[in-house]
C-alpha cells in the first residue's frame, strides 16, 4: 500500500499527521507530506485509512499493491 498527497488541494488541516505519523509528516509550513517513496509501513496500513478518511479536501490518495 502507497499514499500520496496532492499538495495542491492539501489546506495544512494536520490531520494525518496527527492520525498516523508512521505515515505522513509535516512540512516547515505545516501541509502534509509523506516521507520516503510512500510505502505505508507494515502495521500501519488501519491509520493510514483512517487519515485519508478524515482529510477534509481529499488530499490523499491510496494506491493498495504497490
Amino acid at each position: 500500500m502507497e499514499v500520496q498527497i496532492d499538495s495542491g488541494r492539501c489546506q495544512g488541516h494536520g490531520r494525518c499527521y496527527d492520525i498516523a505519523p508512521a505515515v505522513f509528516g509535516e512540512d516547515a509550513e505545516g501541509y502534509g507530506n509523506v516521507p520516503g517513496d510512500g510505502t505505508v509501513p507494515q502495521g500501519n496500513e488501519r491509520a493510514a485509512r483512517r487519515a485519508v478518511a478524515s482529510c477534509p479536501e481529499r488530499a490523499i490518495t491510496v494506491m493498495e499493491g504497490a
